[in-house]
């Protein structure tokens, strides 16, 4: 790659390195081989710069992600295996109140387990929506598929989400 293509694939996407993290922790469920798919989305990303057109590197850059993390996923058989790194997602308010960070880390936790048992279609799209910020138009581009396909899926994420905080926990039982 010459020096002018390099700053050129270096502007289109550094600045969207969090974002390729984010999603790709999210869809493998495991801090490591986020990394590794990260890596492996910014080689691919890097040898291919060529097909990139446009100004929307964080798009593209979620889409090499997404295909590498699903291409990582499919040569895991055990995916319910993968572990989830606690203290990488615990970013709990550092309140000196130790019932609120208490209830704060519940609460979490229970957002964090309702968003891990979503089947991955309906998780990719919460999170590049709702922690990421994309556009549906955007989503509809980083996981190739229609819009009324990302609309539906949100639809039906948000609607399982709110199911499952809504229910009381396993065990809890009134007295």
């Amino acid at each position: 790659m010459d020096p002018h293509e390099r700053m050129r694939f270096e502007r289109a996407t550094l600045p969207h390195l969090n974002a390729a993290h984010n999603l790709a922790r999210w869809l493998t469920r495991d801090d490591h081989a986020a990394e590794d798919v990260v890596q492996e989305a910014y080689y691919r990303a890097a040898r291919y710069f060529n097909s990139f057109r446009g100004d929307e590197g964080r798009v593209w850059l979620l889409s090499v992600v997404r295909r590498v993390a699903f291409d990582w996923l499919a040569k895991q058989r055990a995916q319910s295996a993968a572990v989830f790194n606690e203290e990488f997602h615990d970013r709990g308010d550092e309140s000196s109140n130790p019932e609120f960070r208490a209830i704060q880390k519940c609460d979490q936790e229970s957002v964090r387990q309702a968003v891990e048992e979503l089947s991955p279609p309906l998780r990719e799209v919460i999170v590049l929506r709702e922690l990421e910020g994309l556009s549906y138009q955007e989503i509809a581009k980083v996981i190739e598929v229609p819009i009324g396909t990302v609309m539906s899926r949100l639809s039906r994420g948000r609607q399982q989400l709110q199911q499952r905080l809504a229910s009381p926990p396993e065990g809890a039982g009134t007295t």
